[in-house]
C-alpha cells in the first residue's frame, strides 16, 4: 500500500469508534478485506446445480455455494432489472428513489407509441438515470480507500450517468443499453463504447472475467471492490456452438413428468427446463464465475475476499422466448409472483459465514449496502441505505432478528405479461394488490410456495393487516402510482 492510500486509510479508520474494526486491522498492518460481487442478469431462482437445477450445469457456482451461505429467501427488490440494480447501488427501494420500471421502458406521455397504449392505466412516471446526489455503494468504498471496478451490464442512465460518474474507477462495458445489442451482440465486435473489440468471436463473459482478473491482479496489495455485472443471461438467446451442441443433445434425455407449459394470465409460461441455447448461456457464465475464482485462488486472495452471488430478477419463463422454468415457483420476470422475484443467492465470507450453510431468513437486494460496510468497517453517512438491513448477524448466525415486512412496487406494464401492482412479505404471508382493479392476492409461502391457494377471502383479517401496511409503506416512501388511462380499450 502506497503512503497516499495509507493516509486515506487511516484517516477513515480514525472516524470508527475507538477499536472498531478497520482501526484494529490497520493498528496490526494487516490488509483490509476484499470484495466482489456477482450480478448476473434474468437468471432464474432454479438455474443452478446448487439451487435444484438438474439441467443447466453450474460446477463453478456450485464450488462457490459449498464455501458460502445460501440464502433461499433472497429477493430482488424488482421484478425487473434496472430497479433492483438501483436498490444494490443505493441500499433503497426503487419506489422511494422513483426508480420503478427497466430504464426505457414507457413514460405516461410516451405509451401512446407503445404496446401499452390501450390498457386501463398509464404507467407511473420513473426516474431513467440513478441520481447522482446519491451515495453509491461504489463511492462508499472509493472514499475510504478501495479500487473500485465495474464490468458488464449498468442499464442506470446515459452517459454522465455511467459507472465512472458513479464511483467506479473502471469501468469495463457498463453503458445505457439494457443487453449486449451493439455489434454482434455476445461476441466481439461488441459495438460497446466502454469496451474495445478482441479478436472476431471472442465470447462476451468470457471477456469480462478476463478483464475482472486483470483488476484483481493489478490491485492485489489494496483493498478493490470488483464488481461484475453479467448480461448474461438476458436476451437475445445466444449461446457458444459448443455449448448449444451439448445442450441440444442433453435436451433429448430430458423427461417431462407433466406438461411443459402452463398459463399464466394471457401468456404461456415454461415449465421444464430444457432449452438448449439457455443452457449453454447458464454454464457459459458459470465458467466466468469460475475464472474469476481461480484467480484469486492463483493470487492467495481467497481468504481475504469475501463474494456475493444474486440475480436481479427472476428467470424469463413468459415472454421474449421463454427461455427457462421456474418451478416450483410462479411465473417470472415482470410478475410480482414468486418467480418474478425470488433469486438464487449466497455469501462467501471466509472464517466467518460457516461453509455450506443455508439461511431461510427473508433478505432484498437493499440489504447488500449496510452489509458491505459493516464488512469493511467503512461509516455510513446519514440518510445513506435507508431501506437496507445488515445481513452480517444471519452470516454469523446470531439468529433472525426482529422479523420485519419487505416490500415491493412495480406500477408498470411489464413485457412479460405482469401488471401493475404492490407487494408486500411479513413472515410465511405475502400479499399483492393488483392496481388495475385493487383486487388482492394473499398466499403461505411456507405451505404454498407455488401461490396456488388464495388466502384472502378466508383470511380476511391478515390480508386487511398486510394490505394497511403495504398503503403505509407506499405513502412513507412516495410511491408514484399509476394513473387511469383515457384511451384505454382493452379494459382486461
Amino acid at each position: 500500500m502506497n503512503r497516499r492510500d495509507f493516509l486515506k486509510a487511516l484517516s477513515a479508520a480514525a472516524l470508527l469508534p475507538a477499536c472498531g474494526p478497520t482501526q484494529r486491522l490497520f493498528a496490526e498492518d494487516r490488509k483490509r478485506t476484499n470484495f466482489v460481487f456477482f450480478l448476473v442478469d434474468d437468471l432464474g431462482w432454479t438455474d443452478l446445480g446448487c439451487f435444484g437445477s438438474t439441467f443447466y450445469e453450474t460446477p463453478n457456482v456450485d464450488r462457490l455455494a459449498a464455501g458460502s451461505m445460501r440464502f433461499t429467501n433472497a429477493y430482488a427488490a424488482c421484478p425487473v432489472c434496472s430497479p433492483t440494480r438501483a436498490s444494490i447501488m443505493t441500499g433503497k427501494y426503487p419506489a422511494r428513489l422513483r426508480t420503478t420500471d427497466y430504464f426505457g421502458a414507457p413514460q405516461p406521455d410516451t405509451v401512446g407509441r407503445r404496446w401499452p397504449k390501450s390498457r386501463p392505466l398509464l404507467p407511473a412516471r420513473y426516474r431513467n438515470r440513478l441520481p447522482l446526489e446519491e451515495v453509491t455503494l461504489a463511492e462508499a468504498f472509493k472514499s475510504n480507500g478501495y479500487a473500485t471496478f465495474f464490468a458488464g451490464k449498468w442499464h442506470l442512465g446515459p452517459e454522465g450517468y455511467f459507472p465512472e460518474d458513479q464511483g467506479f474507477d473502471v469501468n469495463k462495458g457498463g453503458i445505457e443499453r439494457g443487453g449486449p445489442y451493439g455489434g454482434n451482440k455476445y461476441f466481439s465486435p461488441y459495438g460497446n463504447p466502454r469496451l474495445s473489440d478482441g479478436p472476431a468471436g471472442e465470447h462476451l463473459p468470457d471477456r469480462l472475467a478476463t478483464e475482472t482478473c486483470r483488476f484483481i491482479e493489478a490491485h492485489q496489495e489494496e483493498p478493490f471492490l470488483a464488481y461484475l455485472a453479467f448480461y448474461s443471461v438476458h436476451t437475445p438467446l445466444m449461446a457458444r456452438a459448443d455449448l448449444k451442441a451439448k445442450y441440444e443433445k442433453q435436451a433429448t434425455q430430458v423427461v417431462h413428468e407433466g406438461p411443459a407449459w402452463g398459463q399464466e394470465g394471457s401468456r404461456k409460461v415454461r415449465l421444464v427446463q430444457d432449452h438448449a441455447v439457455y443452457a449453454g448461456m447458464v454454464e457459459a457464465m458459470d465458467q466466468a464465475v469460475g475464472k474469476v475464482l481461480d484467480t484469486l485462488d492463483a493470487l492467495d486472495l481467497t481468504d481475504d475476499t469475501i463474494i456475493f452471488f444474486m440475480s436481479d430478477n427472476g428467470g424469463l419463463s413468459t415472454s421474449e422466448g421463454h427461455p427457462t422454468s421456474n418451478l416450483p415457483l410462479r411465473a417470472g420476470k415482470g410478475w410480482l409472483y414468486e418467480g418474478g422475484i425470488r433469486e438464487p443467492m449466497m455469501v462467501r465470507w471466509p472464517g466467518v459465514a460457516p461453509a455450506g450453510s443455508v439461511c431461510s431468513e427473508p433478505v432484498i437486494s437493499t440489504d447488500f449496502y449496510p452489509t458491505m460496510l459493516e464488512m469493511a468497517g467503512v461509516p455510513a453517512r446519514p440518510g445513506q441505505h435507508m431501506d437496507g438491513r445488515s445481513m452480517v448477524p444471519l452470516l454469523k448466525q446470531r439468529g433472525p432478528g426482529k422479523t420485519r415486512a419487505i416490500y415491493w412496487h412495480y406500477p408498470h406494464y411489464g413485457n412479460q405479461g405482469g401488471s401493475p401492482g404492490g407487494a408486500v412479505r411479513l413472515g410465511d404471508y405475502k400479499l399483492i394488490e393488483f392496481y388495475e382493479d385493487n383486487h388482492i392476492e394473499l398466499y403461505n409461502l411456507k405451505d404454498d410456495l407455488g401461490e396456488q391457494h388464495d388466502l384472502a377471502a378466508t383470511m380476511p383479517q391478515k390480508a386487511a393487516e398486510l394490505r394497511q401496511m403495504l398503503h403505509a409503506w407506499r405513502a412513507d416512501v412516495g410511491a408514484a402510482m399509476p394513473s387511469l388511462n383515457p384511451n384505454a380499450t382493452n379494459k382486461t
